[in-house]
């Protein structure tokens, strides 16, 4: 799925499964799924810090976050989106090799049921940390899929 040299790099970064590509920006199904839908987007060429991104890169993203929460809320009725540039794990290894990327963690105050699995969200309104959920390829899959099919086509511009 990851066709260029650079994509390949990003694998190692385990951001998890690959949904899809824009100029600047991949975006991928996070490995933690306690709350189903939960991505990350990462920038599609080397760079250390948000402060390097060029506008051009900043107008895209920005064109992703509406698309992004737009899918997942279709998808999964979220009730809200936190979003998050964290690289604190880049700076454990030696030397440090950090990568701008976005977490998108969608919220909800309701339970989800997908796939006959049950998605809560106990801790909604706080920043506390909820243990790993992985889930298996079938269902990885079938929410890439859903993603995927309703990621709008048109500009955030064309809209009112």
């Amino acid at each position: 799925m990851l066709e260029c040299e650079y994509c390949k790099k990003l694998e190692k970064y385990n951001f998890g499964d690959f949904i899809f590509k824009t100029k600047y920006w991949i975006v991928f199904l996070a490995p933690q799924q306690s709350n189903i839908g939960t991505c990350v987007v990462a920038l599609n060429r080397h760079e250390e810090d948000l402060s390097g991104l060029k506008c051009d890169e900043w107008l895209e993203f920005g064109e992703l976050v509406f698309k992004l929460e737009f899918a997942v809320k279709q998808c999964f009725d979220v009730t809200m989106s936190n979003w998050g540039s964290l690289m604190n794990a880049s700076y454990l290894e030696e030397p440090p090799d950090p990568h701008v990327h976005w977490h998108y963690i969608p919220r909800y105050n309701h339970a989800v049921e997908f796939e006959g699995l049950l998605f809560e969200d106990p801790y909604f309104g706080t920043m506390k940390s909820r243990p790993f959920r992985s889930l298996p390829d079938r269902v990885r899959k079938r929410i890439i899929n859903n993603i995927k099919n309703k990621i709008p086509t048109t500009s955030i511009h064309s809209h009112p």
